[in-house]
């Protein structure tokens, strides 16, 4: 990517890289370091013309893997209770389309359902 002077590197973390809870120390710690991670990758890497961004996924995404797990999450949350999976692809892809002049160096995705 350095040589074209282009590119997207694109970090997924969780809500315990922003705060930590009882039992997750552990998932909160490796999550915070990845998050600082592309926060340094940002400042080193932006300057070439490599967007590194960090997106805190925060709540359940509406997916088979979930699904299979907790089956009546769903019903249990109502609509649009679970981040959905062309959402947050649609996100994604926003970041890599976004012009150099206000490049997103991390957003939060949550349901609009959501507790903070």
């Amino acid at each position: 990517m350095a040589p074209l002077g282009r590119g997207t590197i694109i970090f997924t973390g969780a809500s315990a890289s922003l705060r930590g809870k009882p039992g997750f120390a552990h998932f909160a710690a490796a999550k915070a370091g990845l998050r600082m991670i592309a926060q340094s990758m940002a400042r080193e890497y932006g300057p070439l013309g490599i967007h590194v961004a960090h997106v805190v996924i925060d709540g359940g995404i509406n997916g088979d893997r979930l699904l299979s797990w907790a089956p009546t999450l769903t019903k249990e949350r109502g609509e649009n209770g679970l981040l959905g999976i062309e959402a947050i692809a649609d996100t994604y892809w926003n970041i890599h389309r976004q012009q150099r002049s206000a490049w997103t160096q991390e957003v939060d995705l949550r349901p609009f359902k959501e507790t903070f």
